[in-house]
């Protein structure tokens, strides 16, 4: 059995790896080993289901390469490797960009590799594919908020399950700071949607927190939190907004695959380095980081702190005025962001190397 088993591990949160107990166990399954073989396979206590496919497999990976660092930490002595997550180029890339590529990159929705040609696409053609994206997301923003967003403000985007550590909130640590810019010439404006847990207060209070913070900007910096997030809304976003942002509490993040979403619609990423982000990030070609690698020993307020200010500053010093001052140089970014994550963080790359890595091996 455990040659023919191949696992998967998907997540450092605890919650995320299921613990059962061993009468509850019993009674849904019958007995169906002895009782002390089960125990040596799936922990002492409980049946720890983690532990369980650690010991039944053959090949074990997480989903990116601090992924599998951090799965090696949780389960000591077990040969944890890494296949980092892809998305789907084809399902994720809007039809505006879709036009663009077959027109300079033909073949690349069979062989999305070919991708790492959009280096040489011509910016004015990125810039009216881009363009179009947008236009579909305000639209949609107006239809369902009746709020007016505005085709030239730098727009940026936070799409995904709400949960207290993706920190959707990070960015309104100094609300003041925004506002700062704002009057400074750099127009700000957000998109949020994502859906908490029924069961996960803390993910339903984010959601409250940038409902209000929405309401105390007001005009000055327009947030918009859509509704009925789903796959059709995701498309809209991470191909419409100017800028993809992602915050984790490090290094929660197991992989994450939003950014590669945007990446394939030349939206730059500005990113907790976590997940893959940490192979993704270019500083200054592909995206930004926000924060160092290692979150450290400090304090989760104290690391808050150091990477809301990270985040204020390069928004306001670096991101804001290469928007707004040398589109330019900001559209290489754009083409960089296709060429080097669009081409690699994707299923056709990540499939094979499960072929060759994990079923062949």
């Amino acid at each position: 059995m455990r040659n023919q088993c191949v696992f998967t591990t998907h997540t450092p949160v605890p919650a995320g790896h299921d613990k059962f107990e061993y009468d509850l166990v019993e009674r849904v399954l019958g007995k169906v080993m002895p009782f002390e073989i089960l125990q040596m396979l799936g922990g002492q206590e409980r049946l720890n289901m983690t532990l369980l496919a650690l010991n039944l497999s053959r090949y074990v990976n997480g989903v990116a390469k601090r992924h599998e660092e951090v799965s090696r930490e949780m389960f000591p002595g077990y040969p944890i490797n890494h296949i980092t997550n892809g998305v789907h180029s084809w399902t994720w890339t809007c039809d505006s960009f879709k036009a663009l590529y077959g027109r300079y990159i033909p073949g690349w929705a069979n062989d999305p590799a070919m991708l790492r040609q959009a280096v040489s696409l011509p910016k004015d053609e990125v810039w009216v594919a881009h363009s179009e994206a947008k236009t579909r997301l305000l639209a949609l923003v107006k239809e369902q908020t009746g709020i007016a967003l505005s085709a030239d403000a730098l727009t940026i985007g936070f799409a995904r399950r709400a949960t207290q550590y993706k920190r959707a909130d990070l960015v309104f640590s100094d609300v003041q700071r925004l506002l700062d810019m704002v009057r400074r010439g750099y127009p700000l404006q957000f998109v949020f949607a994502g859906k908490a847990h029924p069961r996960d207060d803390g993910g339903k209070e984010l959601i409250r927190r940038i409902v209000a913070v929405a309401r105390q900007t007001g005009d000055q910096i327009p947030i918009v939190y859509l509704e009925n997030y789903d796959l059709d809304l995701a498309r809209l976003i991470v191909s419409g907004v100017d800028l993809w942002l992602n915050t984790p509490q490090r290094p929660l993040e197991a992989s994450g695959t939003s950014g590669m979403k945007a990446a394939h619609n030349g939206v730059p990423s500005f990113s907790t380095l976590d997940g893959w982000w940490i192979e993704g990030c270019l500083e200054g070609q592909t995206g930004w980081a926000i924060g160092a690698r290692e979150a450290g020993a400090a304090d989760a307020d104290s690391v808050n702190r150091r990477d809301a200010e990270d985040l204020y500053q390069k928004l306001e010093n670096v991101i804001a005025p290469l928007f707004y001052q040398q589109r330019q140089r900001w559209l290489e970014v754009m083409r960089q962001a296709i060429a080097l994550n669009a081409s690699y963080f994707n299923t056709h790359r990540m499939v094979q190397q499960y072929v060759t890595n994990a079923y062949l091996s």
